[in-house]
């Protein structure tokens, strides 16, 4: 079961999670990071360039996903030195520090909620993301091109490019088309034909559409929807 609410912190998601059946639906490229908890484990989730199947036995997990570019801000760690990876916050913060959130949420109630607190106080503490990376983010999804957007920003190819690695983890021609690929599928999920959806999104056909979701989620588009979206924190 996958559940998910709108988090205090501006543009974050909390989520929580129990692996409860055999099959496991994969998590697909966002954009994002998330701090996450599980069993006593405090992890950060780096940016995913390709779909992610979660492992293991049944378990307990609960999430805060930030915005797109804002998690290297409050983690203090370049995105791109997490991408692909899931990795202990004890290898980011102090060992000391990682103990007693560790212990705050073995004793909270909620660890949804708990983790969360967490994630707003470690906002007001450090300074929050740059303000350009929000208009960036708003542009692409909108399907504007790279090169624009950059000439928008000010910003030259190589500049927005390095910049790109450290607030999301790949350059913006990766995170355009990842956010494309998210675009295109809530169109069909709500029920867009995919000839249509390919074309709405900025696809060059049908065919172009099911190459890219299947190269990113890992799954042709219809395969997607066949398992059903309610169960999946995609």
């Amino acid at each position: 079961m996958y559940e998910e609410r709108a988090s205090r912190l501006t543009g974050a998601v909390v989520w929580w999670r129990t692996l409860e059946d055999p099959v496991v639906w994969p998590v697909l490229p966002d954009g994002c990071m998330d701090l996450l908890w599980s069993e006593g484990r405090l992890l950060v989730a780096g940016p995913d360039t390709r779909a992610y199947v979660p492992g293991g036995p049944p378990a307990r997990w609960a999430g805060v996903r930030f915005r797109p570019g804002a998690a290297p801000a409050y983690l203090g760690v370049p995105a791109h030195e997490l991408r692909d990876r899931r990795v202990e916050l004890a290898d980011l913060w102090p060992a000391g520090a990682v103990r007693r959130l560790r212990a705050r949420l073995e004793a909270a109630p909620d660890p949804a909620a708990a983790l969360e607190e967490i994630a707003l106080e470690r906002a007001a503490e450090v300074d929050p993301p740059e303000a350009y990376l929000g208009r960036l983010v708003a542009a692409l999804e909108a399907g504007r091109p790279v090169a624009a957007v950059a000439d928008e920003l000010g910003l030259g190819a190589r500049q927005l490019h390095r910049r790109c690695q450290g607030a999301f983890g790949y350059g913006p021609k990766t995170l355009a088309r990842i956010l494309r690929m998210r675009r295109a599928l809530a169109l069909a999920r709500a029920g867009v034909p995919f000839a249509e959806t390919a074309a709405r999104a900025g696809y060059a056909d049908q065919a172009h559409l099911s190459r890219d979701v299947r190269e990113l989620a890992g799954l042709t588009p219809s395969g997607y929807l066949a398992i059903g979206n309610a169960s999946t924190p995609a």
